[in-house]
């Protein structure tokens, strides 16, 4: 389970900050957690999406090692969403000296 704060990568808003994690009830009396997440890129793009059995690739951000191995693949030159994940984490390394995804 991710952690209020943490920075992650969800393949439909890419690199995002867990905002918090909350209770949405679908029937009274039943409460399902779910996680907010908002848009390092855009804080105006927020996603709500269930802690357990989602079907959107949630995962912890890329080193910086697998940040530059991304970067020689088709799938960065194809998807914005994680070319947007490798550079975040690459700028990170240049600005801090650490990685994105030791934190």
């Amino acid at each position: 389970m991710f952690q209020k704060k943490q920075i992650i990568y969800s393949e439909t808003i890419g690199v995002c900050q867990v905002d918090n994690v909350i209770q949405l009830s679908a029937k009274k009396g039943e409460g399902v957690p779910y996680y907010v997440l908002r848009s390092v890129m855009d804080s105006s793009k927020i996603a709500y999406i269930p802690v357990d059995n989602h079907q959107v690739v949630l995962r912890e951000l890329f080193t910086k090692e697998e940040a530059s191995a991304l970067k020689d693949t088709p799938q960065y030159r194809k998807d914005e969403k994680l070319k947007e994940a490798v550079e975040y984490v690459l700028a990170e390394e240049v600005q801090n000296g650490t990685t994105a995804g030791d934190s």
